[in-house]
């Protein structure tokens, strides 16, 4: 690209580096000069103007930011139309955000010219919301630097509508209105995600009546809160779960707070031991095991190993 002062007979074509206000009317930054945007130029008495003019094999700012975000969206996202070299991505649905980390760091080290922001990975986004943006920093850019373009690296994943069965044990120390709570909570916090409680089950903190409770409803989701947290894998929460057929696939979470989370399966049906803070509304483990489940993400030992990076929750 040649980019400086160019003598207005050169400059047919070039594109303008800085806005330019004329006495009858204003040429802005980026605009391609045609002839009459030149004579304008040369009726205000100026003689050359500062541009950038394309050369052989290069595509100016904006096809090339359409070519990285059309590249680089996957299934849940569209590109928006660029402009001013800038080319957002943006959801097409509520869902899970998900981000290839490294197909992103690659894209931005191709060259200086090329930047690529993201919001933060595994967050909930909304429906045309911007999840990132592709900005080009000069005018042109060679095609060839644009030859091996990762694909879909951002994701968006929409949420499935779950069924969920909340299963809360009792003490004689257990008051009602802290159940009455925690399933007002995992109400709202499900209707986050587009799933519901469809059914609550509160009973004695024994393993006999746990598992009763675990195999007696029909659900997509069975999420378990104890009277006191679960300590150990042979607690009497994973007791049950395992009485029943059930298996134990994690125990304990490198997030805080949510250390205590257990994750189960009972046949198909993911089982959450929740900790103790899932009574709480604030953000904490039990909202990023949820999330990839509604999301249909892969949720096993290691994914929840893999969460400790970030996992000290504000």
């Amino acid at each position: 690209m040649i980019f400086g002062p160019l003598a207005l007979d050169a400059a047919l074509g070039a594109r303008l580096a800085h806005t330019v206000r004329l006495t009858d009317r204003t040429l802005k930054k980026g605009a391609v000069l045609d002839g009459d945007a030149i004579e304008a130029l040369r009726g205000n008495g100026l003689s050359q103007v500062t541009a950038a003019l394309l050369e052989e094999g290069e595509i100016d700012e904006n096809e090339a930011a359409a070519r990285i975000a059309a590249s680089i969206a996957g299934p849940g996202v569209a590109p928006s139309p660029a402009t001013t070299g800038r080319a957002d991505l943006v959801a097409v649905s509520n869902g899970l955000l998900t981000i290839d980390r490294a197909a992103i760091d690659a894209v931005n080290s191709i060259d200086e010219a090329i930047t690529v922001a993201t919001l933060p990975p595994d967050v909930v986004v909304t429906q045309n919301e911007t999840v990132a943006t592709i900005k080009l920093i000069p005018f042109a850019l060679h095609q060839r630097l644009l030859d091996a373009l990762p694909t879909g690296a951002i994701e968006v994943r929409p949420f499935r509508p779950l069924r969920a069965h909340l299963v809360q044990t009792e003490s004689s120390a257990t008051k009602s209105s802290v159940l009455d709570k925690t399933r007002e909570v995992t109400e709202l916090r499900l209707a986050a995600l587009g799933s519901t409680l469809v059914a609550e089950t509160r009973c004695a903190h024994e393993a006999g009546a746990i598992a009763q409770a675990i195999s007696s409803q029909g659900a997509d989701l069975i999420l378990l809160v104890g009277a006191s947290a679960i300590v150990d894998r042979r607690d009497v929460i994973p007791a049950a779960i395992e009485s029943v057929g059930g298996t134990i696939e994690r125990y304990g979470m490198p997030v805080d707070p949510g250390n205590l989370l257990l994750l189960g399966r009972y046949g198909t049906i993911p089982i959450v031991g929740m900790p103790g803070c899932a009574r709480s509304p604030a953000l904490n483990g039990i909202d990023l095991v949820l999330r990839r489940i509604a999301a249909g993400l892969p949720l096993d030992r290691s994914v929840i190993a893999r969460m400790g990076v970030g996992g000290l929750l504000p």
